[in-house]
């Protein structure tokens, strides 16, 4: 299927700050649902006859609310937050500039596996912001499983490690952001494009969609994301949240997934990924498409 692109090209500047806008919508309201795939994600597996630490996205749920109230659901929120204008606004521009390369004129029609390649170009950009803030995140929040209060927050977190393990401490876990990314982030923009172009219609512009349908497309995109990027993503926070020599490369940790919890721990989390995934990116891509419509009232000409 081609897909439309001219009516949505826009220049860098306006993409940088849509895209930052759209980005601190994501986390906003996806924080919650991100802290509790992250802690199903990286439990210890049960001993022998024994119970795992949480039975369901429901249970890890009432036990985080009951030991740290609502404000352990949003457990380190501060490092994407803190990141995230940077890496939305360098995924918006790098999925922009990975459209342009393949068009030979504003008014080319792109085919859906080029909007999949221009994804993946911006899901290979954001990567050098996107691995350490993944890194703090994810160390914050499975701290309170232990009761043992290691970082006294994003800054602290991201001290200790550079303090104690310099640069690579804080771009563990790298490799598998990128295989997590690349193809997923290429997954999301695509099936969101085709969404817009299927329920535009006979519409002239795809900026004619409702905010109802923005949120519909968005929200799909972002469920589409991640059925692909799940596994890399519980490979990742294992990666990121273990000690430092518990894995020597990122093959152990899938030798150990499989081995003890079979294909089946490559999904751990995956509820609360897709309970997370609709109202996060439909959050994501309104806040991006309404900043978008500003921007473009309030400066008509190309910047």
């Amino acid at each position: 299927m081609a897909i439309n692109s001219k009516t949505q090209t826009a220049p860098p500047v306006k993409n940088v700050i849509a895209g930052g806008i759209g980005g601190m919508c994501l986390i906003l309201a996806g924080q919650p649902l991100d802290t509790i795939k992250v802690n199903l994600q990286t439990q210890p597996s049960p001993a022998l006859g024994q119970q795992p630490l949480y039975n369901s996205t429901l249970h890890c749920f009432s036990k985080i609310i009951a030991r740290e109230g609502i404000r352990g659901l949003y457990r380190g929120m501060g490092a994407p937050l803190a990141v995230v204008t940077p890496i939305m606004s360098i995924t918006f521009v790098g999925f922009g500039l990975g459209k342009s390369l393949q068009q030979t004129s504003p008014d080319s029609i792109l085919r859906s596996w080029q909007v999949f390649v221009a994804g993946m170009l911006a899901g290979l950009s954001s990567t050098v912001l996107m691995a350490p803030g993944e890194r703090i995140k994810c160390l914050l929040q499975v701290q309170s499983v232990t009761l043992k209060k290691t970082f006294q927050g994003p800054l602290d977190c991201a001290q200790t490690l550079y303090r104690e393990l310099g640069i690579r401490g804080l771009y563990r876990g790298t490799l598998l952001t990128l295989i997590r990314d690349v193809p997923s982030t290429g997954v999301y923009f695509m099936s969101y494009e085709w969404m817009k172009e299927k329920m535009r219609g006979e519409r002239s512009s795809a900026r004619e969609l409702r905010a109802t349908e923005i949120l519909l497309a968005g929200g799909v995109a972002g469920m589409c994301n991640w059925l692909v990027a799940i596994p890399a993503d519980v490979l990742k926070s294992r990666f990121q949240t273990a000690p430092e020599n518990h894995y020597k490369n990122i093959l152990e940790v899938l030798r150990e997934v499989l081995h003890s919890e079979g294909p089946c721990g490559l999904y751990r989390g995956f509820t609360a990924a897709m309970l997370r995934a609709f109202p996060a990116n439909a959050a994501c891509f309104l806040g991006f498409e309404a900043s978008m419509s500003f921007l473009n009232w309030l400066i008509p000409e190309t910047v």
